[in-house]
């Protein structure tokens, strides 16, 4: 009952996040329409050495999940398959954007995200029981913005880089450890994604996607009835993020004519 408590507020949490990205862009497309041919919104922000922001974001996340040797023994011979599953969360943070030269930034951002990872352990009668885990991570991305030539108020980028994370709930502690999988405390994963910069009279927006691969086995060291036949777990994410950004000289200069 509780693991579908907390799926049930997770979709509900999810639900808001698509409808508040699809509406803020159905918003900001009707004032782009509205604005004056040849205003050029923040014509230096992209020029300030810091700026900050915040991100709010959806995520589809699945286990990478690796068989071990154990998994073909007699032993394992009820177990049929194991296969994750895709599971949907939500993530928020803060940006700290550093500009080094034209079209190169480097961006942390301090990020909470809160996962649901799933498996379906299936068996050969024809049974299936579903594991879920809900950790929540501490995320901190350094990533490489590479930028290209403003048109107007507009320009895309290209985003890489590494996000090290640490688990800040769903601890083992919290349930006997041989009921459950068992995830490890820390992760690494790389990030890749492309996103829009929109830049706007007060602030910039920006749609962004974002790919995740995780790098490290967060399968836990210590084995149970849920390890058994699985030698690594990684995990991996694919996530629409909704970017405003500012800066201290924001509201001292907000548009020009060109």
């Amino acid at each position: 009952m509780q693991t579908t408590y907390i799926w049930y507020k997770l979709h509900l949490h999810s639900l808001k996040i698509v409808l508040g990205f699809v509406i803020g862009f159905c918003l900001v497309s009707a004032e782009s329409k509205a604005q004056l041919p040849g205003t050029l919104n923040l014509p230096n922000f992209d020029e300030q050495k810091v700026h900050y922001g915040f991100l709010i974001g959806g995520h589809s996340s699945r286990f990478r999940l690796k068989y071990s040797d154990e998994f073909i023994t007699p032993d394992m011979d009820s177990v049929h398959s194991i296969l994750p599953t895709h599971k949907f969360g939500f993530k928020i943070g803060f940006i700290v954007n550093f500009h080094f030269f034209q079209y190169l930034d480097v961006r942390v951002a301090p990020t909470f995200s809160f996962y649901q990872l799933g498996l379906d352990y299936r068996y050969s009668d024809g049974t299936t029981w579903p594991e879920l885990r809900d950790p929540t991570y501490f995320e901190l991305p350094i990533l490489f913005k590479y930028k290209s030539v403003r048109r107007d108020n507009r320009a895309i980028y290209l985003l890489a880089g590494i996000t090290p994370a640490i688990k800040v709930s769903g601890n083992k502690k919290d349930l006997d450890s041989s009921e459950r999988l068992l995830v490890e405390k820390y992760n690494l994963s790389i990030d890749v994604g492309v996103g829009l910069d929109l830049f706007q009279p007060l602030f910039k927006f920006s749609p962004e996607v974002r790919y995740s691969f995780g790098l490290l086995n967060v399968l836990d060291e210590e084995e149970n009835d849920f390890s058994a036949g699985i030698e690594s777990l990684n995990i991996h994410s694919f996530t629409i993020y909704v970017t405003f950004e500012g800066g201290p000289s924001t509201f001292r200069r907000k548009s020009r004519k060109y």
